[in-house]
């Protein structure tokens, strides 16, 4: 993998962190920005480096998120199954279907099976394969609605 698209998985991973952190905790936009940029995009723990995150992909994606939140909910919950609703997902499988969502929507620039490839990557850092096909099942069909 290049060290482009790192920048950008790693962008992606630190943005679902994120959405989680601001719908759990409801900290604010601009102080979670700041507090991820200080201290979390590419940082060292225990000698341990993490990839460094593209910082602007990280706040696009964030703020559209949050700024489009009603509008990708509504998308999500139309791809759902019968009787599934947005509040009964997991609360990390949520802000990967946002994201995921938000990038199909409003990022033209990146290849629909890149989006999907990379959240379903995501999903597969929280959860086991059958969540992973779910996220990949699910952002499929944002993408034929939305491309």
């Amino acid at each position: 993998m290049t060290s482009s698209k790192k920048a950008r998985a790693a962008a992606r991973l630190a943005a679902v962190q994120a959405l989680y952190q601001h719908d759990m905790e409801g900290t604010p936009a601009a102080t979670l920005l700041d507090e991820f940029h200080r201290h979390r995009l590419g940082m060292e723990i225990d000698e341990d480096r993490y990839a460094k995150a593209e910082t602007a992909f990280f706040d696009d994606i964030v703020k559209g998120v949050i700024a489009r939140r009603g509008e990708i909910d509504e998308r999500i919950t139309g791809k759902l199954a019968q009787g599934w609703s947005i509040a009964r997902l997991d609360k990390t499988m949520l802000q990967i279907l946002r994201c995921g969502a938000f990038e199909l929507m409003a990022r033209a620039d990146v290849p629909t099976g890149a989006a999907i490839s990379e959240y379903v990557d995501v999903a597969h850092a929280f959860f086991d394969e059958r969540e992973a096909k779910f996220v990949n099942g699910v952002l499929d069909a944002v993408a034929k609605a939305v491309r």
